[in-house]
């Protein structure tokens, strides 16, 4: 991509100058961003809102969201999830059967008895 591609780019989005007369960024990383990503990316969501005739999702943006998913968060939920789940069987709720079961407590004495 060119330069003057980035300034045609600039030139129809004037929300851009309006982060550089903040002072929120700079022309140089805007570029850089339209370097990497190109104008059709999700990343300028940021800078200015997308319009409804170019809405969808490209394929690098899904596979950008999915590099930055946190496996290990995931797996975390989903063994926590788990762990709820066979608490509640284990105390009776969402258990198989059709007929509802009556919880009644057991009595203390049975464990220790010989």
């Amino acid at each position: 991509m060119s330069k003057e591609a980035f300034k045609t780019f600039a030139r129809s989005h004037k929300e851009l100058a309006d982060y550089i007369l903040n002072g929120k960024t700079n022309w140089q990383k805007l570029y850089e961003l339209y370097e990497i990503y190109g104008e059709n990316s999700s990343i300028w969501n940021k800078y200015f809102p997308v319009s409804n005739e170019d809405s969808s999702i490209t394929i690098s943006d899904l596979i950008t969201n999915i590099k930055n998913v946190d496996l290990d968060s995931v797996q975390k939920g989903i063994k926590n999830i788990q762990k709820t789940i066979g608490l509640l069987q284990d105390i009776g709720i969402g258990s198989n059967s059709n007929t509802p079961e009556v919880y009644e407590p057991r009595p203390m004495y049975k464990y220790f008895e010989d």
